[in-house]
């Protein structure tokens, strides 16, 4: 009966042992990494590398120029060199990590027959209009003109012409380094037309250092989708004036063809309102010597926030809102004037802020109050408002007067307010600015998800961050090879991808707990089974180990 006792004994001993091993390696091989499967964080893989090689990405900016020699612009010699191509390329001058080269591929050709005939005319205007092609030339192109150094098609103190469109007109020489001194006229052409340091760094002007942007220069809107544009009549004394615009036919005729020209660049919306009683919030003061009130410049920047809070267009707005705001001053204090920093009067009594919009101050004529009764009819003179709207536009979207070289000269806007190399200079600059917030931003997300590891990154998002990459390196591309129309509409995704993946609300981090927070959570669940199993292990461990170590009996 002992020994039988002792065997069950022994029996139990050895299934209590196999026991706790299999319900260890149950734990440790199926339980633990079921465990940890379960509980990670799911992050799909993104372009780590990609990105990081987009802070060395270098933009070749490439403007196809065709440069057409009419007779007797150049020595003969020079012409039955005819035709061949020259590469000028120079690397513009930023602060920047991403290296920008600006590359003018000229092609020369002798002028044909239609074009001899267009450029013997004698007015510049009458030969555009001849040269006018069935098909327009390709966005970001230019096309110059190189005649007799005699010809009357300029005028004599001339040396050069930029048309409204993407031509240009430059008077030739008999020299022997002929090509060589118009080709450099070319280049400073080319440059006003298209690229300059000013216009890629009031491009860049969110990411150049503050000693390469100086706060004295404008900021022009930042690249968007869309845009609206409010215009706002300000009525602050209605029982004085009862005033009248024609803003709808207004818009009609000159700001909507301006917006149509401009339509490739975003989509627009335009709206209007009237506000009675709402005042400037800046108490102007009065000039006893010219009996009117004046603003100082000053004064200005704390015009702006009072109005402001009126308007109401820019909280449920998805773009940026551009506010035009026509002022008629109240009785008591008009007429009212705008100061320069010299103390002298604007001549359009306006200024405008940058990425905001334009105030304009209309006064009343003095001779409306003479034997009227109050309110005063006001018709307000539409053309001259509008004027002055259309230039604060175009300084808001950074079309400035170009740089031109001496002796050039400058054809005036066409009926739209718009030269169409005045929008592809645009289109250039929007480009490249476009792929710089885009290289930020996919910089920044991939910083921000490389830290905090418990971030979780959907396949959505990681499709967006790809579609990002792409589409920069395609417009790069496509900047290289001189197709600005492509390359836009490649920048464009980039952003919208890259802002889409960041602002992705399934990036809060602020979802997921850390590792540490999982094990506080956890360990109170799996201590009290994993206690009798180590308990186990460490006796049969030890029981083990005793037995190795018990020496054998000799008889």
């Amino acid at each position: 009966m002992a020994a039988a006792g002792a065997a069950a004994t022994d029996l139990e001993v050895v299934r209590g042992k196999r026991a706790a091993l299999f319900f260890a390696a149950v734990a440790i091989v199926l339980g633990l990494p079921l465990w940890w499967k379960t509980t990670e964080t799911y992050r799909a893989p993104l372009p780590y590398s990609q990105i990081s090689g987009l802070n060395a990405l270098q933009l070749r900016l490439m403007v196809p120029v065709t440069v057409v020699f009419t007779r007797e612009s150049v020595p003969l010699d020079d012409q039955e060199k005819l035709p061949f191509t020259v590469v000028h390329e120079r690397e513009i001058p930023l602060k920047y990590k991403m290296k920008i080269k600006c590359r003018f591929q000229k092609a020369y050709r002798r002028a044909l027959d239609h074009e001899e005939e267009a450029l013997s005319s004698g007015i510049v205007q009458e030969a555009e209009a001849m040269l006018a092609e069935p098909q327009e030339q390709a966005e970001g192109s230019l096309t110059v003109y190189v005649i007799s150094e005699h010809s009357s098609l300029l005028p004599q103190d001339m040396m050069s012409y930029i048309g409204p469109k993407r031509t240009a007109v430059v008077r030739g020489i008999m020299h022997r380094e002929a090509f060589n001194i118009i080709g450099r006229r070319i280049v400073q052409i080319a440059q006003a037309m298209s690229l300059t340091e000013d216009v890629l760094a009031a491009a860049l002007a969110d990411h150049l250092p503050e000693d390469k942007w100086s706060s004295d220069k404008r900021r022009p809107l930042k690249s968007s989708l869309g845009y609206e544009i409010t215009f706002s009549l300000l009525n602050p004394d209605p029982r004085s004036h009862d005033v009248h615009w024609d803003i709808e036919g207004a818009v009609r005729r000159y700001v909507q063809p301006f917006l149509n020209a401009l339509s490739v660049a975003g989509n627009f919306s335009v709206d209007s309102q009237i506000l009675y009683y709402a005042m400037l919030g800046v108490n102007p003061r009065f000039d006893p010597a010219s009996s009117s009130y004046y603003l100082d410049m000053h004064s200005l920047p704390h015009v702006i926030n009072p109005v402001e809070s009126r308007l109401g267009s820019s909280a449920a707005s998805l773009y940026p809102v551009l506010n035009f705001l026509l002022y008629v001053p109240e009785l008591a204090h008009s007429p009212l004037y705008i100061q320069d920093k010299d103390g002298a009067p604007v001549a359009t009594n306006a200024f405008h802020s940058p990425r905001w919009g334009g105030i304009m101050i209309y006064n009343v004529d003095s001779k409306a109050y003479n034997g009227s009764e109050l309110p005063v009819r006001v018709e307000v003179d539409m053309v001259r408002v509008m004027e002055v709207f259309l230039a604060q536009l175009r300084l808001l979207f950074g079309i400035a007067q170009p740089h031109v070289p001496p002796k050039c000269l400058l054809s005036g806007p066409k009926s739209e307010g718009l030269m169409t190399w005045e929008l592809d200079r645009l289109l250039w600059a929007r480009s490249v600015e476009n792929l710089a917030t885009a290289t930020t931003t996919l910089t920044s997300l991939a910083q921000l998800l490389g830290k905090i590891s418990n971030i979780v990154i959907k396949d959505d998002v990681a499709s967006e961050v790809y579609r990002a990459v792409a589409a920069v390196q395609k417009a790069a591309e496509e900047l290289a090879s001189g197709h600005l129309a492509s390359a836009f509409v490649a920048s464009q995704e980039a952003v919208t991808s890259s802002e889409r993946a960041f602002f992705d609300p399934s990036l809060l981090h602020l979802l997921y707990f850390p590792d540490d927070q999982k094990f506080a959570i956890y360990i109170p669940l799996f201590l009290p089974m994993a206690v009798p199993i180590l308990l186990s292990l460490v006796k049969i461990f030890l029981e083990t180990r005793k037995s190795w170590k018990k020496p054998e009996k000799v008889d």
